[in-house]
């Protein structure tokens, strides 16, 4: 008897500390608004593919765990020319790097219909998902139905009811990091900020914020903004990307890379011309007092 407790105590304290032990770090990209022909309102598109490719041998060489483009792959919704080439410099990412498409309203219309929605589907698949990515949880959600929902508003009540079952599912299964990604912002700046363009209407957002606080979501990446922003909600962080297409205000196109540890997700956007060597996922050691 006393072995057998003794064995037991032992393989107890040699397990310790694999469950203790910390998860290895990991890093994910996002490229939002590649949105092929803004450059030249759909004139061509060789500089938003010039920026792209730029982009795209950019993740080959840092080697990402997955790239979320985060909406407005073209500009002008179902042109053919415009989806081909997009496809074509997609393409081009590693195939051991799995690649996360993402709806934006120039995708699938600023109100988007039954029509449009399948005809997005039809070329880059479904416009909501999830994909799971060690301590990971992504949901991709299309933020144009909860833009503007007038034409479509049984996707807009499927994708709420989907939701909220997904969310239930991450937070059974213990998810660490439950990450929203969808294109428009929720805010700029602030949860409580007047309707614009750029965010979700205050009449949807509030409701969804709250639905997040009640699942643990602390992270929400988005772009359509064509410029930086970070704003926050408690604990909530809304991260709006600039572009790797045509900036705005002044901005400067690029890439975000979010390195996922256990204690959070570390973000920075890097702008195209100075784009890192390499990403660096030790955290620098504490400065001595």
């Amino acid at each position: 008897m006393k072995t057998f407790v003794l064995l037991a105590l032992l393989a107890l304290l040699v397990g310790a500390p694999a469950r203790i032990a910390a998860a290895e770090p990991f890093f994910f990209i996002q490229l939002s608004d590649p949105q092929l022909g803004m450059f030249t309102e759909n004139k061509d598109f060789a500089q938003d593919a010039a920026n792209f490719e730029f982009a795209v041998t950019a993740v080959n060489r840092l080697r990402p765990a997955f790239v979320v483009i985060t909406g407005d792959l073209v500009h002008k919704p179902g042109d053919a020319a415009q989806i081909a080439e997009y496809r074509r410099i997609a393409g081009k990412i590693d195939a051991a790097i799995p690649v996360y498409h993402i709806a934006g309203n120039h995708d699938v219309k600023n109100e988007p219909t039954p029509e449009s929605l399948a005809d997005y589907i039809k070329i880059f698949g479904p416009d909501r998902y999830t994909f799971s990515h060690r301590s990971v949880t992504g949901i991709v959600l299309n933020s144009s139905v909860i833009h503007s929902p007038q034409g479509a508003p049984q996707q807009l009540a499927e994708q709420e009811q989907w939701l909220r079952a997904e969310l239930t599912k991450a937070k059974a299964a213990g998810t660490p990091h439950i990450v929203v990604f969808q294109h428009h912002p929720w805010f700029i700046a602030s949860a409580a900020e007047p309707d614009q363009y750029f965010n979700i209407p205050l009449a949807r957002r509030a409701a969804y914020m709250a639905l997040f606080r009640e699942f643990g979501v602390k992270y929400l990446f988005c772009g359509h903004y064509h410029r930086n922003a970070e704003g926050r909600d408690g604990d909530i962080q809304n991260i709006t990307s600039g572009p790797v297409g045509k900036p705005l205000g002044g901005a400067k196109s690029g890439l975000r890379v979010a390195i996922v540890r256990d204690a959070g997700i570390e973000h920075r956007y890097y702008e195209l011309g100075e784009l890192p060597v390499n990403v660096e996922l030790t955290p620098p050691a504490p400065k001595k007092k």
